[in-house]
């Protein structure tokens, strides 16, 4: 007699010596991944840049890429203000602290929780979210926000003087506290979609925009696995579809490029990652528009079969028109 609505399981043993009960048709997936592992750790063996990555304390070999374009178009110095979008693991955001100390400050917004390098403060949220952005921008409104500031560190002649010596450092909340009230936040800085207009966008505070995201798309499969400490939607992912890494690569792009078009100060820089396809001239046109020089670089730290190449935007241009620069939005 056949028992209705009863499920065969299998157990399955993973390489790390792990077993966890499966359906068929997740063994087949499993054995997949576990051949797509080995692959990869094969080639990032073999690979000098994640190597050096690794023995330089850098969170993944992308650090090389920014550092490359840096050597080239010299983006960074002392003191900047950089927001990194889609900083995640946070490699380009060890890069942009170490070129602007003493007394950088470096921003991250990722929508998936990661550890922040040391010396960058991070904001977790979708950055498609105008909410988000809005939350993004009225953070960097304050200068000297996430920023610490060096005072004298002289001793204090002045018996009447208020001043402070040493190191004023600005007091945050906990990491679980801006986690529990974050999403009441943004509700209140952002409201409406609609109504997040240019004059809340905030002032423009910032030097260099980074770039790294790239598009997600519909978890399919992997539902029974990692759910909560492995986030399967993240900006950080690409499909193997060229036609849908360009398409979703471009959105992000001019979202990053509206962002920039709000907060950088005339004279600042913009490094943004994109795929390569029929959609890159025309948004080259449009950085035209913001920059006085826009490059197209693949740097020789990215992989040679990848599509990915970057857009470097120099010295933003006091005039700009909007209209010029987002003529869809």
């Amino acid at each position: 007699m056949k028992l209705c609505g009863v499920r065969t399981l299998y157990r399955a043993w993973l390489p790390t010596g792990e077993n966890l009960w499966v359906q068929p048709n997740q063994i087949y997936e499993l054995s997949i991944r576990h051949s797509s592992s080995k692959r990869w750790q094969a080639r990032q063996a073999k690979d000098r840049y994640s190597r050096e990555a690794i023995v330089k304390g850098l969170k993944s070999r992308a650090a090389f890429k920014l550092l490359q374009i840096n050597d080239k178009h010299k983006i960074f110095k002392l003191g900047q203000s950089v927001v990194d979008l889609g900083y995640a693991p946070g490699s380009w955001s060890q890069v942009a602290v170490e070129l602007t100390q003493p007394n950088g400050r470096v921003v991250g917004v990722d929508i998936i929780p990661a550890q922040p390098p040391k010396g960058v403060s991070t904001i977790q949220g979708n950055f498609l979210s105008p909410q988000v952005q809005a939350y993004v921008q009225e953070f960097l409104r304050n200068p000297n926000r996430g920023r610490v500031q060096r005072l004298n560190h002289f001793e204090n002649t002045d018996p009447d003087s208020q001043s402070i010596t040493g190191y004023q450092i600005e007091e945050s909340e906990g990491y679980i506290d801006r986690e529990r009230s974050a999403s009441s936040h943004i509700t209140q800085v952002g409201g409406d979609a609609e109504d997040v207009s240019d004059t809340a966008m905030g002032d423009k505070t910032v030097d260099v925009v980074l770039s790294d995201m790239s598009a997600p798309w519909d978890q399919t499969t992997g539902f029974w696995k990692k759910s909560l400490s492995d986030p399967y939607h993240r900006m950080m992912n690409t499909s193997g579809m060229s036609f849908r890494d360009h398409a979703g690569s471009m959105d992000l792009c001019r979202a990053a490029l509206e962002f920039s078009f709000n907060v950088l100060k005339t004279g600042g820089h913009f490094v943004c990652k994109f795929y390569q396809g029929a959609e890159d001239k025309a948004l080259e046109r449009q950085l035209k528009e913001l920059f006085q020089t826009v490059h197209r670089e693949k740097p020789e730290s990215s992989r040679s079969e990848s599509k990915e190449a970057y857009f470097i935007g120099l010295r933003r241009k006091h005039n700009a028109v909007r209209d010029a620069v987002l003529p869809h939005n």
